[in-house]
């Protein structure tokens, strides 16, 4: 059971209606976004595209520049309108690189529209459905739906089909090495208004993990946060079958709200026999790489609470189509979050557009994703959700002034 009362394995129980609404916005983005500033789709300014480019900055960024954030991506219609996203070596994928990102959005886009905005990023080509979302389209689709929201002057989420205005968040950790560092900052996230954490056990030196340190590290956690708070575990993957079984009924005693890709995803027996034998929710679809991959994971009965990165699935299309096949099979989505500010954006707006979304995943320290081109940050607010952005298109500005100054060339 969710700590909101929303059954984990509850069938067909979401609103169907709900799930189809939101259909039109990824099939015909541009009706849905015309619609939405009470326009025609012939009242829009012209979106065809004119130019790709890069933006190279000069590092350091920040603290994060050994992942590769120092490229922005641009698109740029014939109006004026610039769309954003940042470009990055984020995730392990087997079809993952932005070293080409540039070339291949040049052929792809050149003389096309915004407009065209499904048929741009589509993965429904066998060769892309064998092997996965090429992640060259994921950043083609974030810049896109930046310049359509700009285009009709609002916030991405509400073209998409705006549910909510804000998103309760929960402090995802870092993986800390002591069990003292965890409790400290847990202690620090419920003191800044945080309602619950994520604990990402300790790595050790080559890679390996200690399961029984883990567990000690989820005892201490508990006890430091009281009983009331909401606590999360995510070993990322690392657990044998028999680990994870061993660490799942601690999460059951100590009345954890989700328990994370314990084992590989690839295990797909294994996940069954642990939403099986747990009545910890299990996680999975960070490490899903297509959207026609989840099915076999709901069919089967694999996973309880579905999750995905839009940068491995096509882009925030992808992943509100992945949205609402969870939410057509009463499950709830737990969209991933991990990085800079456009990072935390593209995957936010689809958590204000879906129905069946309860978290907000943000890193902590708050501001480890910051980048001084932007003039907006994300924070949660005293409640501890974090509100909707209200600037038009992924809603969290650059500063072009700092952007310039730490643009070192352009690549075109």
């Amino acid at each position: 059971m969710s700590p909101y009362g929303v059954s984990r394995r509850r069938f067909f129980g979401a609103s169907t209606l709900g799930a189809l609404a939101g259909v039109s916005a990824v099939t015909e983005p541009a009706r849905a976004a015309a619609q939405a500033a009470g326009a025609k789709p012939a009242d829009l300014p012209d979106l065809t595209i004119k130019e790709v480019k890069v933006y190279n900055l000069e590092p350091p960024v920040s603290g994060l520049t050994n992942r590769g954030y120092n490229q922005v991506a641009a698109i740029v219609t014939e109006s004026g309108i610039e769309g954003n996203y940042t470009l990055a070596n984020r995730y392990f994928h087997p079809n993952w690189s932005n070293l080409g990102w540039l070339d291949y959005a040049k052929a792809a886009l050149a003389g096309k529209s915004v407009l065209d905005l499904p048929a741009l990023t589509s993965q429904w080509e066998p060769s892309r459905r064998r092997v996965g979302q090429l992640s060259y389209a994921s950043a083609i689709d974030n810049c896109l739906w930046d310049i359509l929201g700009k285009a009709v002057g609002l916030p991405v989420y509400r073209i998409l089909g705006a549910y909510r205005n804000r998103v309760l968040a929960y402090a995802r950790s870092q993986h800390h090495k002591t069990v003292d560092a965890f409790v400290t900052e847990v202690q620090r996230s419920k003191a800044e208004g945080f309602k619950a954490y994520k604990i990402h056990p300790p790595s050790l030196a080559g890679g390996g993990h200690d399961y029984k340190l883990d567990m000690e590290v989820a005892k201490a956690v508990r006890k430091a946060a009281g009983d009331d708070f909401i606590l999360l575990l995510d070993p990322v993957g690392v657990y044998t079958r028999e680990e994870a079984i061993k660490v799942g009924r601690l999460m059951d005693e100590l009345n954890f709200a989700a328990y994370e890709d314990p084992i590989p995803t690839s295990d797909i027996e294994g996940l069954v026999e642990l939403c099986r034998a747990l009545d910890v929710p299990i996680h999975i679809g960070e490490f899903i790489s297509s959207i026609y991959d989840f099915a076999e994971y709901i069919r089967r009965g694999a996973v309880d609470v579905v999750r995905f990165v839009v940068d491995n699935i096509g882009g925030i299309c992808g992943g509100m189509k992945v949205a609402r096949l969870a939410e057509c099979f009463g499950l709830e989505c737990a969209p991933h979050n991990w990085g800079e500010v456009l990072d935390h954006a593209v995957h936010f707006h689809c958590e204000l557009a879906m129905p069946n979304n309860v978290w907000f995943d943000m890193t902590v320290p708050q501001g480890a994703g910051d980048r001084p081109y932007f003039k907006d940050r994300i924070r949660i607010a005293p409640d501890g959700y974090v509100y909707a952005p209200t600037k038009a298109g992924l809603g969290y500005e650059i500063d072009r002034d700092i952007l310039d100054k730490m643009t070192k060339s352009i690549s075109r």
